[in-house]
């Protein structure tokens, strides 16, 4: 069993709920499930050192409400959010109020496990934050205008027909425009780009 923390998992679907407690202890994770946001809020005082993994889209207390209580009750943990496609603006405006990634559904195990072992190693490791900051405003330099513009349109959690629309080109220049962007900031995926682009701040 690791020792870096606990994944304390959110989620209304008790099926999922398991799912993910058994892929990661069988990873080797320590795992606590809970069946809503308001239920991990009643335990925050006792909440052991970790990271959170939640749904975006519950019924009782979204993803997005989730963290901005957790914050006001001063609970420091990394948050990961669990999303749908049709979620992802919902995600980016969540990533804005501090969380650390979002997962987009369906994921593979080791897409979810990699996030898991990078929020954890969060807790444990700032430095050099500036120094990523620096190459990622180098990597942004190397971008043209227009991929500038699709970029801040992923960002903004537009899909590429939206984007297309917005720009008035065609949908599969946005996809050679994106492809471009995601080569240039050496991003494995769109919540990487996001985090990239979140992380330097206003451009």
């Amino acid at each position: 069993m690791t020792t870096e923390g606990v994944v304390h998992i959110v989620d209304d679907d008790p099926a999922v709920r398991n799912s993910l407690r058994f892929l990661l202890k069988t990873s080797g994770y320590d795992a606590a499930t809970y069946a809503s946001g308001p239920e991990l809020l009643s335990q925050a005082e006792e909440l052991r050192a970790g990271c959170i993994l939640t749904d975006v889209r519950m019924p009782e207390m979204n993803g997005l409400e989730l963290v901005r209580q957790l914050k006001a009750q001063g609970v420091s943990h990394p948050v990961i959010v669990m999303t749908g496609h049709a979620d992802v603006p919902l995600a980016v405006e969540a990533m804005r109020a501090g969380v650390v990634d979002f997962i987009e559904k369906p994921f593979d195990d080791e897409a979810l496990l990699t996030s898991i072992r990078s929020a954890l190693a969060q807790n444990a490791a700032t430095a050099g934050e500036d120094a990523e900051v620096g190459e990622i405003r180098s990597r942004l330099e190397q971008l043209t205008v227009r991929e500038r513009q699709v970029l801040e349109g992923l960002v903004a959690g537009q899909a590429n027909k939206a984007i297309a629309y917005d720009l008035e080109i065609s949908p599969r220049t946005v996809e050679v425009y994106r492809a471009n962007v995601m080569t240039k900031m050496k991003a494995r995926s769109l919540s990487e780009l996001v985090r990239m682009r979140l992380l330097v701040g206003k451009p």
